[in-house]
């Protein structure tokens, strides 16, 4: 049957915490593990290919440093290490890479904005186009967290 991943965005919204904490809350009461997603911009510079590889090499760098920082977060709360990928383009395009390719992805988690500046750019996206806009070959739930739960009230849900 494999294991049970729970897919998390990573990005530097500050409802990203909420979401990491429900994601390692459900993989430890699961026996799951998280999967960390870093989707990097897509390079400008298209005629200078030297310019476009080097600051692709620095995104990929941050992201790995990134990354393993939050990987050893998520293995203490949730008693395994998580796994992380790093794809460069349009989060949609990342997600939808990350489910095809692997199977045992079972859950995509997201973080609700909270207050009045709306659900954020990719929840609204999803709600509009619907889950089916992200393609790939199969569907998978979607958890949205709020952003302003505290820790507490996440492990509450969890």
């Amino acid at each position: 049957m494999g294991i049970r991943k729970f897919l998390l965005v990573v990005d530097d919204s500050p409802e990203f915490r909420a979401a990491l904490s429900y994601a390692c809350g459900r993989a430890k009461s699961t026996g799951g593990m998280v999967a960390l997603l870093k989707a990097l911009p897509p390079s400008e510079f298209e005629h200078w290919s030297g310019v476009r590889d080097e600051i692709e090499r620095e995104q990929r760098a941050q992201a790995e440093t990134l990354l393993t920082g939050l990987s050893a977060e998520v293995a203490r709360r949730s008693g395994a290490p998580a796994e992380y990928l790093i794809q460069t383009g349009e989060i949609r395009d990342a997600i939808r890479t990350a489910l095809s390719d692997d199977p045992h992805i079972k859950v995509l988690v997201l973080a609700a904005a909270a207050g009045s500046r709306g659900p954020g750019p990719l929840i609204s996206s999803l709600a509009r186009d619907g889950v089916n806009a992200l393609g790939g070959n199969r569907a998978v739930p979607i958890t949205i967290v709020p952003g302003d739960l505290t820790d507490e009230e996440i492990q509450a849900l969890v």
